[in-house]
């Protein structure tokens, strides 16, 4: 068997060529919402935002189901090619992509069955509710698609083909940037043109991701790869569940959010919708920042789950470590950029009157005041998935979305009204930070104190969370 570069070739070297493939990807993931909100924004208006706002959630569940699914396939692939046992790589990964068309095809059932309650469950309000049904009704048609793409594209890069992966999200991305206007001013189609254009670029993405098992290099996949087994999904599940947990958390946040924001903005001059909308520019402004650290995660995460399980322990603490001072160096520039042009970034998304402007930019600067450290969880999150800790990654995912920050959103605004609500965010960060230092440090000291060893037998000993088995 031809030894996998994973396992002996520089870190910095490696870590470029799979992470920058997944930063675009995510990226490009990231921009399907933040396109439709640019030109919903300038074609309708502040309301046709807040519109996508509400809708967002059901894109943070469907990312969920896929990264629950996608990064545990993807996790389990690795530890197993490091253990050089293709035989159960092949059948982890067939199992993952019949259990993706499955659950999107019941996502699709069931949030189409109960669209108007959660739409009013994710707060849109009398007059944003018209045009968030239009648009929630038909990207649902998109997320079966969506969640085998975006699981595919962990597989994807598991297989050592990140290149690959980033061309099925950007090939998308591309479609539905240039179809948004078409659709919007040229055929006047509304809200629902986007929606429309969003629905058409995930099917692009979904072809392009599926042609792929036509082209697997390091994985021989036989007609019962592909035969659906719940021991299988259990462990893939068990795997990924601390991505998929923390996408999950973000939906409660979402939730509990933009209920609060509405609720104590309409006691303020702002009113309900003019917080609504800002929230949605303001959380979607960072997740371009948050994409480039997802990107840096997913494309960290092959390397370190090889080499853990190849028991290099050495090489997985320098691809964390790089991984991580890569990551305070996008945070830094982000962080400049929303502290000194928060009015220029919340124009690109549409005009609207100074009581808008003002508390979008109040928001962007104090919410987000603490994005120099808010991905240092997040990676540390998949650190613990990739090395198979995964009740490790799912407690440290959990932090800072339900034990700091929901909780937070509740309390502090009973004190500080609509203020408390921008307070939480910095404070949850910095609390999440704190705790993933803790952690990691404590882990990484075991790996140092740990000898080196060559199969996956000791590592399955010193590894109690994981799933996977020392063998077929």
């Amino acid at each position: 068997m031809t030894e996998n570069p994973l396992g002996y070739e520089k870190i910095s070297k490696l870590l470029k060529s799979f992470a920058i493939p997944s930063i675009m990807a995510a990226l490009v993931g990231s921009l399907y919402n933040i396109v439709d909100q640019v030109f919903i924004g300038r074609g309708i208006g502040y309301l046709g935002n807040a519109a996508t706002n509400v809708s967002y959630p059901f894109s943070t569940i469907c990312l969920a189901i896929s990264l629950l699914i996608g990064i545990g396939s993807a996790s389990r692939v690795s530890l197993y090619l490091g253990n050089r046992d293709p035989e159960a790589a092949a059948r982890t990964a067939g199992n993952g992509i019949v259990l993706m068309a499955v659950l999107g095809l019941a996502y699709l059932a069931i949030g189409e069955s109960l669209l108007p309650w959660l739409l009013k469950l994710f707060g849109a309000t009398t007059e944003v509710f018209p045009y968030a049904r239009q648009y929630a009704g038909i990207t649902l048609i998109g997320m079966p698609f969506l969640i085998v793409t975006n699981g595919m594209c962990n597989l994807i890069r598991a297989d050592g083909s990140p290149g690959y992966s980033m061309a099925c999200m950007v090939m998308g991305a591309i479609a539905n940037t240039i179809l948004d206007p078409i659709f919007i001013f040229i055929f006047q189609w509304g809200i629902s043109g986007a929606a429309i254009a969003t629905v058409l670029g995930q099917f692009l993405s979904f072809i392009i991701a599926v042609r792929y098992l036509w082209h697997v290099k390091t994985i021989h996949f036989k007609k019962d790869s592909f035969q659906l087994s719940l021991k299988e999904s259990l462990k893939t599940c068990g795997m990924g569940i601390s991505s998929s947990v923390n996408q999950i958390a973000i939906t409660f946040v979402q939730i509990v959010l933009y209920n609060s924001l509405t609720y104590y903005g309409a006691q303020t001059i702002y009113g309900p919708d003019i917080p609504l909308a800002a929230c949605g520019i303001v959380m979607k402004t960072n997740a371009i920042i948050l994409a480039i650290i997802v990107g840096i995660s997913q494309g960290v995460q092959p390397i370190i789950g090889f080499n853990y399980g190849a028991g290099q322990y050495p090489r997985v603490r320098e691809a964390y470590l790089l991984a991580i001072k890569c990551n305070l160096i996008v945070s830094t520039i982000g962080f400049s950029l929303l502290q000194i042009f928060p009015r220029y970034i919340i124009s690109l998304f549409g005009d609207g009157n100074n009581l808008y402007f003002e508390f979008a930019i109040l928001f962007m600067r104090i919410f987000l005041f603490m994005v120099l450290v808010n991905g240092v969880q997040l990676l540390s999150s998949s650190f613990f998935t990739a090395i198979g800790k995964a009740l490790k990654g799912a407690l440290l995912a959990l932090t800072r979305q339900v034990f700091f920050l929901i909780p937070l959103i509740l309390v502090l605004p009973l004190r500080f009204g609509i203020m408390g609500v921008l307070l939480a965010g910095p404070i949850a960060d910095f609390a999440a930070f704190a705790l993933s230092v803790l952690m990691v440090r404590m882990e990484l000291r075991k790996q140092k104190n740990a000898a080196p060893h060559n199969d996956l037998t000791d590592t399955h000993c010193h590894c109690a969370n994981t799933e996977i088995p020392p063998g077929p």
